[in-house]
C-alpha cells in the first residue's frame, strides 16, 4: 500500500507540474521542426539521448547546430550544461537513422562485391586473351624475316641496318609476304666486291641472292666503292625478285609471273608514293653468262643456285680483279685529281684578276 501511495504521489506530482517547470527545445530535422520538452534541470546529454530514442539516430551520428553558437556533437565537452540555456533557439539536427545507415552500408557492400566480381572477370578475360594466340600478330611475325643483320667490317653498318629494317617494315613487303606466306630466316647485305665480275663484254654485278628458298637473302646495298648506297626502290625490287625464288628456283615463265605479281603488290601497298614506281628504272638478269630481260620473260637453263638477281652493265671502266684496297685507293686518287683541278682553276682565275664567289663561313654564334 505504501508503494502504491508513493507511486500515486509521483504521478500526481508530475501531472501537477506547470509549464514553468519545463523547458521546450525546438529541433529542426529534415525541413520539419519538432518541439521537445525537458525538465528545467535536464542537461545537454539528455538531449542526445532523447534524439536517439525519437529518431533512432545513434548518439555518435548526431550533429546539432546551435544558432550563433558552437556545434554540438558527441562526446560533448560540457555534458552537464543545462538545456535551459538553449531555450528559445531552434537547433538544427543532422544525422541519419540507424536503418538508413545500415541500408547504405549494405548497398556499399553489394557494390563492392559486384566490383570485385567484375575485376575478377576482367582478370580472367585478360588471362584467356593472353593464353589465346593472336592470329593476326602470329601471322605477321611468322611471315617475315627472322633476323636482320648488316655485314661487319664495312663502313657505317648502322646505315645498312637501318636500310634492312626499312625493307623489313616496308608495307608492301609485309603485305606480300603475309599473302604468299613467305618466311625468310635471315636478311643481310651482300659484299659488293666479291659479287662483281668483269670480262671482255663488260662488268656485271650480282644484286641479290636467295639461298635454299628463304634460308638467307642477301641484297647489294652499297656501291662498288663502299662509300655510298643504291636507290631504295631498286633494292626493294631486287628483294621482290629474291622472294619469288622462295617458290621457283629457275627463271622460267612461272617465276617471272610470280615476280611481276609481287612487284605489283608491293607497289600497290606503297601508300607513301601512291603506289607509283620510279620511271626509267631498268635492270637485267645475267643467267649462266646470258642476258635475259625481265620484261621478256626469258628462261634459263638452271640459272644460279638459289637464284641470283644480277645487274649487267657495259661500263667503259672495269674493276674486275681489283681488291677493295685498290678500289678505295682509286677513289681517293680521283678525289685528289678533282681537288687539284679546282685549285688550278682558282689560281688561273686569280691571275686574270677575278675570284669565284665564295660562301661566307658562319660565325661562332651560328649567324652568317
Amino acid at each position: 500500500m505504501a508503494e502504491q501511495d508513493h507511486q500515486d504521489y509521483r504521478d500526481s506530482d508530475i501531472s501537477s507540474d506547470s509549464d514553468d517547470d519545463c523547458v521546450t527545445i525546438a529541433i529542426s530535422y529534415r525541413q520539419n521542426t519538432h518541439q521537445l520538452q525537458f525538465h528545467t534541470e535536464a542537461t545537454v546529454a539528455a538531449l542526445f539521448t532523447e534524439i536517439e530514442e525519437t529518431w533512432d539516430i545513434p548518439v555518435s551520428n548526431q550533429k546539432i547546430l546551435v544558432p550563433k553558437g558552437a556545434m554540438l556533437k558527441w562526446p560533448v565537452k560540457e555534458p552537464d550544461a543545462l538545456l535551459l540555456n538553449l531555450a528559445g533557439k531552434t537547433l538544427k539536427l543532422m544525422g541519419s537513422p540507424s536503418s538508413e545507415v545500415t541500408a547504405v552500408q549494405n548497398m556499399c557492400e553489394r557494390v563492392a562485391k559486384r566490383e570485385a566480381a567484375r575485376r575478377e572477370e576482367r582478370a580472367k578475360n585478360k588471362a584467356r586473351h593472353r593464353a589465346k594466340p593472336n592470329k593476326a600478330a602470329s601471322a605477321s611475325s611468322q611471315y617475315s624475316f627472322g633476323q636482320v643483320k648488316p655485314l661487319q667490317g664495312l663502313p657505317r653498318p648502322e646505315r645498312s641496318m637501318a636500310l634492312l629494317l626499312r625493307l623489313k617494315e616496308d608495307p608492301g613487303i609485309k603485305a606480300t609476304m603475309k599473302k604468299h606466306k613467305f618466311t625468310v630466316a635471315l636478311l643481310t647485305e651482300m659484299e659488293p666486291l666479291s659479287n662483281t665480275q668483269s670480262n671482255h663484254e663488260g662488268t656485271s654485278r650480282i644484286l641479290g641472292l636467295n639461298r635454299n628458298k628463304g634460308e638467307v637473302i642477301e641484297l647489294r646495298l652499297r656501291t662498288d666503292a663502299y662509300d655510298g648506297y643504291r636507290d631504295y626502290k631498286t633494292i626493294r625490287k631486287t628483294l621482290c625478285h629474291e622472294l619469288a625464288h622462295n617458290v621457283h628456283s629457275d627463271h622460267d615463265r612461272h617465276f617471272w609471273d610470280l615476280c611481276h605479281q609481287i612487284e605489283r603488290e608491293v607497289d600497290a601497298a606503297d601508300w607513301k608514293s601512291g603506289g607509283n614506281t620510279v620511271s626509267g628504272e631498268s635492270s637485267r638478269y645475267v643467267l649462266n653468262g646470258q642476258e635475259a630481260y625481265d620484261d621478256d620473260h626469258g628462261e634459263d637453263d638452271g640459272g644460279w643456285t638459289g637464284g641470283e638477281f644480277v645487274l649487267g652493265g657495259r661500263g667503259k671502266a672495269s674493276i674486275g680483279g681489283m681488291s677493295r684496297r685498290d678500289i678505295l685507293a682509286r677513289a681517293a686518287v680521283e678525289r685528289q685529281r678533282k681537288e687539284d683541278c679546282a685549285e688550278a682553276k682558282a689560281v688561273e682565275a686569280a691571275a686574270k684578276g677575278w675570284r669565284p664567289c665564295q660562301r661566307q663561313q658562319p660565325s661562332d654564334d651560328g649567324k652568317e
